[in-house]
C-alpha cells in the first residue's frame, strides 16, 4: 500500500473505488482520473466477511483499476487503534481482490461530510477521500 499517490500511481490506473472504513459501516465512492471527481455510492452496513461480500459486488459492478482507503490519524499525524484497523482493512482488500490499494489521510472527512449536510456521511466521506486522492494525481 502506498500513501504517496502522485509518485506511485501508474497511468494505467484510471478508475478507483474508495472506502471510508468503519467497524460497523464502510462508505463507498467511485471516481476516475480523467474527471478527477468522485461520487458517493452508499454505505455498506456489514462486518467481517459479510462486508467483503458487499465489496466484491461493488468491485464486480465498477471494475476499478485500484482501490483507495482513508486512514485516520490523530490531528498531529500520530497513529491510533483505528489507523491500524484501516491499514489491516487495506491489506485484506489487496489480498482478497488482487488490486493495488492506496492510502489517503482521512482526518476530518466525516466532519466535513456532515458540514455539507450529507444524508449518508460515510459515503460522502469516501467521496472526499477519493477527491483528495484524485486531485493529488498528475
Amino acid at each position: 500500500m502506498s500513501s504517496t499517490p502522485e509518485s506511485t500511481v501508474p497511468p494505467q490506473h484510471q478508475s478507483f473505488l474508495a472506502f471510508d472504513y468503519g467497524l460497523k459501516r464502510t462508505g463507498v465512492a467511485v471516481g476516475n482520473r480523467l474527471m478527477k471527481s468522485a461520487t458517493p455510492q452508499g454505505t455498506i452496513a456489514a462486518e467481517g466477511d459479510a462486508r467483503f461480500e458487499h465489496i466484491a459486488k461493488r468491485i464486480k459492478e465498477w471494475q476499478p483499476d485500484a482501490l483507495v482507503i482513508g486512514v485516520p490519524t490523530h490531528p498531529d499525524g500520530g497513529e491510533h487503534e483505528n489507523t491500524l484497523r484501516a491499514r489491516k482493512f487495506g491489506r485484506q482488500l489487496r489480498g482478497r481482490f488482487g488490486l493495488a490499494v492506496y492510502e489517503v489521510d482521512e482526518r476530518y472527512t466525516t466532519t466535513e461530510a456532515h458540514s455539507y449536510g450529507a444524508k449518508d456521511a460515510d459515503a460522502a466521506a469516501a467521496a472526499i477521500i477519493l477527491d483528495q486522492f484524485l486531485r493529488s494525481l498528475p
